[in-house]
């Protein structure tokens, strides 16, 4: 009986080992021959190693440290080409930006050179404006009239100096416009009042542009320009109709009141938009009622031409 219990035993103990055996065999092979895991959507896939096909958890400590110098190696080289991408942006940024400073420096050094012309016209305008100031207490005298237009050569050569300038930067007119946009209403206005105080009748667009050296080609008088400057000139007759009356010229308001009423009339062909000439245009017409105010007067007095002759004769007596 106990001879059969050990023979048992023994045959227990062997079967065991047999077992174990088959079964550690068996996984071996289960392990190097079953299919690679299907890829998470939310874990990054690495590379595979060169005896299981992805990283788990039995990845031998050798095949982990393998599959991670290279996964190191790939971020690497893309870092790498990022970094070389973000550097060649980076010099075509300050390319770029070269570009720009050198550009707004040459800006700078043609406005300084358009301020300083700029400064000479003003100085200009302000003693021609002076000069034609007299008119309003005394009759039109050809001395006075002499003495502001002698100031018109002065004004063409400064213009041809801003030509100069502008030729310089081609296709900038406006850009720079606004250095002299100012200026060149106060000599329009000038140059236009001083033809009618010669003459009686408007100064043309083209004469004006003929009066100051300017070729319309390359550096032209702006037509807006040239409207304000009306303008400006609708503004000073009110004022001298009132002066001439006082000194005696009785047919100065009949003669001022056809001349603003053709200009107004004139004007009203023009759509204008709510901007700075259409409100210039707005106030022609109380311009144009100031004067007619004046003739009113004269006529409700009676101081026309026969007052104006009485009054001559006294003067000669």
């Amino acid at each position: 009986m106990a001879i059969t219990t050990h023979a048992c035993k023994l045959n227990t103990n062997t079967a065991i080992k047999f077992i174990s055996s088959c079964s550690s065999v068996l996984h071996a092979h289960i392990s190097t021959t079953r299919r690679p895991p299907t890829k998470s959507p939310h874990r990054p896939r690495y590379l595979h190693c060169h005896k299981l096909f992805s990283i788990n958890r039995n990845l031998c400590c050798h095949c982990r440290a393998v599959c991670g110098r290279a996964f190191c190696q790939g971020l690497s080289s893309k870092k790498t080409l990022s970094t070389s991408a973000s550097l060649a942006d980076r010099e075509i940024m300050e390319q770029q930006f070269e570009e720009f400073k050198q550009l707004l420096e040459d800006s700078g050094n043609v406005r300084e050179r358009l301020r300083i012309i700029v400064a000479d016209l003003d100085s200009v305008t302000r003693v021609m404006q002076a000069d034609l100031l007299q008119v309003h207490y005394s009759s039109r005298s050809p001395e006075i009239l002499r003495k502001a237009k002698s100031h018109i050569g002065k004004l063409k050569e400064l213009y041809g100096q801003l030509a100069e300038v502008i030729k310089g930067t081609p296709g900038q007119y406006y850009r720079y416009h606004d250095n002299w946009r100012n200026q060149t209403n106060t000599v329009v206005f000038l140059i236009v009042y001083l033809h009618w105080l010669e003459t009686g009748n408007l100064l043309s667009y083209a004469e004006t542009q003929n009066a100051l050296g300017l070729n319309p080609d390359e550096f032209g008088l702006d037509i807006e320009d040239y409207l304000i400057g009306l303008c400006n000139m609708s503004s000073e007759l009110p004022r001298y109709v009132v002066n001439q009356v006082t000194i005696g010229d009785y047919e100065c308001p009949k003669r001022v009141s056809k001349f603003l009423s053709d200009l107004y009339a004139a004007f009203r062909i023009l759509n204008l938009r709510n901007d700075f000439l259409r409100k210039r245009f707005d106030g022609m017409k109380y311009d144009l009622k100031k004067v007619e105010e004046v003739l009113y007067d004269v006529k409700i007095r009676k101081l026309g031409s026969s007052g104006s002759a009485t009054e001559t004769k006294h003067e000669a007596s």
